[in-house]
């Protein structure tokens, strides 16, 4: 092997090893545009819902477009989701469909992206109006009203509660514009029963944490009245640490997200309430709104700032 014949081996074993620290999956379509669909962890069943419905929709239009669908490992990760966005520009994809892991910090980088002509549409979880206007920079947010969602759940759970009772809100990570949204929806329903809210704390949208959470509430307010999770994988957990506490019955938990792992305990009441925002569609949405404007060569800047999504409420 030459000098040049090995340099060249070692550049491309470089690449290979660079490309393998993501977890890119591609479904190619020659000559069609390339989109890149970022999502938060797969290990949320949301979010492999919501891909599996991406990847429904390529197989669907297999001609129209090329996938390339990614996920971060842990949902608070959002250096690793910047480092795949900016894998994503490398593999010089049209389009950008992201739920950020953060509303803020991936403002920069996707405005990188849509400066180097790539469409970004924002769903699931909103960039921060603020960020944005200080790029100037305009992003799409195809998605439910989280607030009114939550809302709906709240209201739902308002009917078994009266006023002054105790309830606790488990918020997912706090950054995030939609845990911030579905809390004050919560918040929105509980003030207007006249309950109190003893605590508002982060569950970082996980099982574990939220069971941790929970039960710190359950110890600290014996009676407490009901539970209000920004989403079912914290109300899991809420469920766990109500049975734990041996307060089955006792305190009422509502969630958020409509996965299939809620359905057994909204159906024996273990689960009040739920909201579905449909996450097989919430990425097909995204996706068609970015094929839409690069079909019609439209620049970021052309884009429709708001496209409001279905959400509703789930009960027994």
């Amino acid at each position: 092997m030459t000098r040049s014949t090995r340099r060249l081996a070692l550049h491309a074993l470089a690449a290979g090893a660079a490309l393998a620290t993501l977890p890119l999956q591609s479904a190619h379509a020659a000559g069609a545009p390339r989109v890149a669909l970022i999502m938060k962890s797969l290990a949320n069943e949301f979010f492999q819902t919501m891909q599996d419905g991406a990847k429904a929709h390529q197989k669907e239009h297999a001609a129209d477009y090329t996938l390339i669908a990614n996920g971060i490992k842990d949902e608070t990760d959002t250096a690793a989701q910047i480092k795949i966005v900016q894998q994503m520009l490398v593999e010089k994809v049209d389009a950008i469909v992201i739920a950020p892991a953060d509303s803020k910090a991936l403002v920069p980088v996707l405005k990188e992206a849509a400066d180097k002509g790539v469409i970004v549409v924002n769903i699931d979880n909103k960039l921060d109006d603020a960020a944005l206007k200080e790029k100037g920079f305009v992003v799409p947010f195809v998605g439910p009203d989280n607030r009114k969602g939550a809302k709906l759940v709240g209201d739902y759970l308002a009917k078994q509660l009266k006023a002054g009772d105790k309830v606790g809100i488990l918020e997912g990570v706090s950054t995030t514009f939609n845990a911030q949204q579905r809390t004050a929806g919560f918040q929105d329903a509980m003030k207007a029963v006249g309950a109190t809210v003893v605590g508002v704390q982060s569950g970082q949208w996980e099982m574990d944490k939220g069971n941790t959470v929970a039960s710190a509430m359950l110890r600290e307010h014996p009676d407490l009245k009901a539970l209000l999770c920004g989403n079912d994988n914290m109300a899991l957990g809420a469920v766990a640490a109500v049975k734990t506490a041996g307060k089955a019955g006792k305190v009422l938990v509502v969630g958020y997200d409509n996965i299939s792992a809620i359905k057994p305990m909204l159906a024996d009441g273990r689960v009040l309430a739920t909201a579905d925002q449909f996450a097989a569609k919430q990425a097909v949405f995204g996706i068609e709104t970015a094929l839409k404007a690069i079909k019609e060569k439209k620049t970021q800047k052309d884009l429709q700032p708001v496209v409001e999504t279905q959400v509703v409420l789930v009960k027994k």
